[in-house]
């Protein structure tokens, strides 16, 4: 338990370090019942061209109101993504409150942090004016990102749900939207059916790019594989929205 908590404080160390000079915490105001705090890195700003804009949800395990624990998981990899291969990028890491879940599961008072978060983009898409937005999200964030591509497919380039799952009955909206899912075959937490379910209905649907990786004994921890393949980064970047091909 020692080892895994310094492995923990060295890995935000070093994402935090290798960002020096760019924006760290914030909050939003939004409609939810609180303010939503997020981390925002901005990369390669001095390149010539638009931004893209990537929303990154954690899962249920980094909830809370430090602002920092929802870096834990694919935060390095995204961020040395893009430094290394020269993309110019707005990076959103938002933390739901312990007691609040990303997607479903909402108390009745106060609004929803879908609504929360889909404040948070509209106001970094007017401050920085991206030409192409991405959600990724893992566990609770996976079935968020998913939720939130139903709501809105139009607004993203692209999507990578990771060990999520969504409305089968919803799928055929997201005919039009580049997916990349990712599920582990063993994983007991979340089933990987649900991923299957989505996938398949987007096929059925006639859903043409949408890209499906069952990683074989994996279990519910899909992310870390899936983030350390820079293959996943690299086809979520290429991804463009309609208007600008």
């Amino acid at each position: 338990m020692k080892y895994t908590a310094t492995v923990w404080v060295v890995v935000l160390a070093v994402v935090m370090a290798g960002c020096a000079g760019m924006p760290g915490s914030d909050v939003a105001e939004s409609a939810a019942a609180r303010p939503l705090p997020y981390r925002q890195f901005v990369v390669g700003a001095e390149r010539p061209g638009p931004f893209a804009l990537v929303l990154f949800l954690h899962g249920a395990g980094e909830r809370g109101d430090d602002n920092a624990a929802q870096l834990k998981h694919g935060s390095a990899e995204l961020i040395g993504y893009c430094r290394k291969n020269g993309i110019k990028a707005v990076l959103l890491f938002p933390q739901c409150p312990r007691d609040r879940w990303w997607a479903g599961k909402e108390p009745p008072e106060g609004g929803s942090m879908l609504t929360a978060l889909e404040a948070l983009l509209d106001a970094k898409t007017e401050e920085f004016k991206p030409d192409r937005v991405y959600a990724v999200g893992l566990s609770m964030g996976g079935f968020a990102v998913w939720e939130l591509a139903l709501r809105n497919p139009e607004r993203f380039a692209a999507v990578m749900p990771v060990c999520g799952g969504g409305d089968p009955a919803r799928a055929a909206k997201l005919t039009g939207l580049p997916v990349l899912a990712v599920h582990g075959s063993a994983d007991t937490v979340v089933p990987v059916r649900l991923s299957r379910e989505m996938v398949r209905a987007i096929w059925n649907a006639g859903g043409e790019n949408v890209v499906y990786q069952e990683l074989p004994l994996c279990g519910h921890d899909a992310w870390t594989p899936a983030f350390r393949c820079a293959d996943n980064w690299k086809w979520l970047f290429a991804q463009q929205n309609q208007q600008n091909q």
